[in-house]
């Protein structure tokens, strides 16, 4: 009898179990929809944000083939070898401060990555999850899409193969030695997670959000390289992380720099001459 899929290392997620455990009465996630295959879960969301979609609505894809990092980068693994969802909010705070959506997104897949695979896990700000050795594991991108909505995606590694990385600097949660590498209970997990620091965040509880992002953060205390936007770089220490969510960088004159958009680089101590 065929089992519908090929790779038993890589079992497909089951919707119904999933929306029981996940959609109940009065909770916070509204709808859960897992597609075969999709470009990106962030574009199928935005779309149904734009339809008026309630807060709380997850697509999860089997497989995506147009996924989307910053900066323009692609996001692409086989099918059933990693976790890409995108998550509908509305949030009713301020605007101004949405650059904490990534960083809420990312305790959460911390925290379930620690959990569920027992992996030392950890944050390089703003959006992604690293393993042995600053080896990248998760990527997030949140987007505005109008109307008060925001899309938060993410794309995480879970049974990608050595052949099958992307970059050079990647890896999987089983390649990294996870005790479980298992979509069902991450996702589980990470939604759980994600909806607990979500209410917090929304609630005001603005100093334990920041010790949280901070505990797991291992940008803290790196020498880095900031690529900012317009072209220019910023190196320094990262010192910090403000009541915003953006980081702080303090240069070789020990002026400190307040980074709300960049991308950042860890500076291996061999490569600061």
């Amino acid at each position: 009898m065929s089992t519908g899929y090929s790779d038993l290392e890589r079992p497909p997620l089951h919707a119904a179990a999933l929306r029981r455990a996940l959609v109940v009465p009065g909770g916070f996630w509204t709808d859960l929809r897992l597609v075969e295959e999709t470009g990106s879960t962030n574009a199928d969301v935005a779309a149904a944000a734009r339809d008026g979609a309630a807060e709380g609505l997850v697509i999860v894809a089997e497989r995506q083939t147009a996924g989307r990092g910053r900066l323009g980068r692609q996001w692409q693994s086989p099918p059933r070898a990693g976790l890409a969802l995108s998550i509908l909010l509305r949030p009713v705070v301020p605007s101004a401060r949405w650059g904490w959506l990534p960083l809420l997104a990312g305790v959460a897949l911390a925290e379930s990555v620690r959990r569920v695979a027992r992996l030392d896990a950890y944050l390089k700000w703003p959006n992604d999850l690293l393993l042995q050795g600053d080896r990248k594991t998760a990527g997030i991108l949140a987007e505005g899409v109008g109307g008060g909505a925001v899309v938060v995606g993410i794309g995480l590694n879970t049974t990608l193969r050595v052949h099958e990385l992307p970059r050079p600097d990647a890896t999987s949660l089983a390649l990294a030695g996870a005790a479980s590498a298992d979509r069902d209970p991450l996702l589980r997990a990470l939604l759980r997670s994600f909806e607990e620091v979500y209410a917090r965040w929304q609630s005001g509880d603005d100093d334990g959000i920041r010790e949280a992002y901070l505990f797991h953060c291992g940008t803290i205390g790196r020498r880095v390289r900031v690529e900012l936007p317009g072209g220019t770089a910023l190196t320094g220490v990262a010192t910090g992380i403000d009541l915003d969510g953006r980081l702080q960088v303090t240069d070789p004159a020990e002026l400190v720099h307040t980074v709300a958009a960049g991308d950042v680089v860890h500076v291996r101590p061999e490569m600061t001459g």
